[in-house]
Formats: C-alpha cells, structure tokens, sequence
C-alpha cells in the first residue's frame, strides 16, 4: 500500500513539475531535515529543554515522520495527492514539514543558554 502511495506520488509529481521526481523528494527531504532538537533533562528539580545535535539517521527518520503526518492533514482526495503536494512544498521550502522545522531550529536557538546541561 504504501509502496503504490509513494509510485502515485512521484508520477503526480513529474506530471507537475516536468522536473526528476527523485531529486524533487531528496530536496524535500534535505530542506526538511532538522541539525538540532531540544531534549527534555532534569536538573535540581528544574527541567530544561537542553539543545542536542541530530545524528543523521535520526535527522532522515524525522523528516520522513514529519512530511508524511502533514500529507496526512492536507486536503486533497487521494493520499498520493497529499504527499505529492507536500513534498513539493517542502522543495521549494514552504509547506508545514519546513515549518515544524523551522520552529524546531528556533526552540533550540531560545534555549541554547542551557547547552552546558548536554552529557
């Protein structure tokens, strides 16, 4: 199932752009990828949200984890349609993927005063 989904997606994708619907996913793919996260550490009672690098399996499975969610919450009939405009989105570097990590990047900058909490 999932397998047609992705197939569909990158044909609505070529039809679309009349571009190479395996670089357009990989562009969307790195424009999605976050570099940082915070992570959550208790401290004397307190909790920080304590900024930590992303090693890149993890970076490539949240990025896989975020543009399939938001093609979930898209509005268009088929789920192929859904990912295929999500993933064009991300691309170009809009769309609600890019947001969330963008709003990630900006969580760990605000917090980057407890960096001297990661072990």
């Amino acid at each position: 199932m999932a397998q047609s989904i992705l197939y569909d997606a990158l044909e609505i994708i070529r039809d679309k752009t009349k571009d190479d619907p395996l670089g357009v996913f990989q562009k969307a793919m790195s424009n999605v990828k976050p570099i940082v996260e915070v992570k959550s550490r208790r401290v004397g009672g307190s909790t920080y949200q304590v900024p930590t690098e992303v090693k890149p399996s993890r970076s490539q499975a949240l990025s896989m984890r975020w543009v399939i969610s938001f093609s979930k919450a898209r509005g268009e009939k088929s789920m192929a349609a859904r990912l295929a405009g999500e993933l064009m989105d991300a691309a170009s570097g809009r769309g609600a993927s890019v947001k969330k990590r963008e709003d990630t990047h900006k969580m760990a900058e605000a917090n980057k005063a407890f960096a001297h909490y990661r072990w």
